[in-house]
């Protein structure tokens, strides 16, 4: 882990400067004059635009709590949270990557609680702990953003399975999240392993990496990238590509036939907060229906049993696409797997 955290010691040192900028674009902080509030921390690896529309749902909720958001890509908040663990500036984490908080809780980070109605979600999407460690909120699953415009101009056809990513006519056409990075990039090559194998998996990568032009540290850049021309193919999730293709983007989502990684965004409590019972307060909301309601205007799927998706973009069969994933093979593996990925493809 010494490698993971070394990897983002200078990117760590900007954060401080980000929560003053998202702290002012959100309006989220409270001024010392004001005993009455309750003010928490709260680090997150949630899409800025998703999160506006759940700072909006919480106050309504909870207009007494006031939280100081940080807000990055998976790996940076955990390298982060790893990093701060013999002391801890985080109250709450929300909407990490649960293999990044299985982490965490083998680290013994996490603070267990129940939340209020917890037992409203699919069991699948909480900790089954006697006392949960963790609560589900969403899960998100990879598709391929396709430019159709620039792929027309070069006469190459859109490709419809992993393996077609790999064809020598692709090169340099696609942009892929990093893993060690971004969650997504991390559930795209676990989901190679377990659809492949993993010896597999790697002779994949090696000759997907031959048709890479970018590695970025996002999950949804590069399906913005196709939509602005930058990329013809982005290897990302499926939110970003329905969104940008309803405001006009020429963009094709593909769904490669092999199946589907897919990864649970989950909230926790950081152990060792002094702000408990508001840590409390902020977990209940998450696992509430309300906020399932919030979280259903972005993703197929939802951990509340009684919320469905709104967004009809999504294909009705989406389920039955998904890999059979093992999020704590995921965790347990993520150190050497993520080592293993930058000695071969980080140059």
């Amino acid at each position: 882990m010494s490698q993971y955290l070394s990897k983002y010691k200078k990117r760590l040192s900007t954060i401080a400067f980000g929560l003053i900028s998202v702290s002012a674009m959100t309006g989220c902080t409270t001024p010392s004059s004001a005993p009455d509030f309750e003010q928490i921390t709260v680090y997150t690896a949630v899409e800025a635009d998703q999160l506006k529309r759940y700072q909006w749902e919480l106050r309504k909720a909870h207009p007494e709590l006031k939280v100081k958001w940080v807000r990055d890509s998976t790996g940076v908040i955990t390298a982060k949270l790893l990093a701060e663990q013999k002391n801890p500036q985080a109250d709450v984490v929300m909407g990490l990557a649960l293999t990044s908080l299985l982490v965490m809780e083998k680290n013994n980070l996490l603070q267990p609680y129940r939340p209020q109605n917890v037992e409203q979600l699919k069991t699948e999407f909480y900790s089954q702990k006697q006392t949960p460690t963790w609560a589900g909120m969403t899960a998100w699953e990879s598709a391929v953003c396709v430019n159709s415009i620039e792929l027309q101009k070069k006469n190459l056809p859109i490709p419809q399975t992993w393996q077609d990513l790999t064809k020598p006519i692709y090169k340099d056409l696609i942009v892929m999240p990093n893993p060690a990075s971004s969650g997504t990039g991390y559930l795209d090559v676990t989901a190679w392993m377990q659809i492949f194998g993993e010896k597999q998996a790697w002779q994949y990568m090696q000759a997907l990496d031959k048709n890479i032009s970018q590695y970025v540290h996002s999950g949804s850049k590069p399906c913005k990238m196709a939509a602005q021309g930058e990329a013809v193919i982005g290897i990302s999730f499926g939110y970003p590509g329905f969104k940008l293709k309803s405001r006009g983007a020429p963009l094709e989502i593909v769904y490669p036939k092999e199946g589907l990684g897919w990864e649970m965004e989950a909230s926790a409590i950081v152990k060792g907060t002094k702000k408990l019972s508001s840590a409390q307060k902020f977990m209940d909301w998450t696992v509430s229906q309300a906020a399932n309601e919030a979280y259903a205007r972005n993703f197929s799927m939802v951990a509340h049993q009684q919320v469905k998706s709104l967004n009809p973009d999504f294909p009705k069969n989406l389920s039955q696409k998904l890999v059979k994933n093992d999020f704590y093979w995921a965790a347990e593996q993520r150190e050497k797997i993520l080592k293993q990925w930058s000695e071969r493809f980080e140059k």
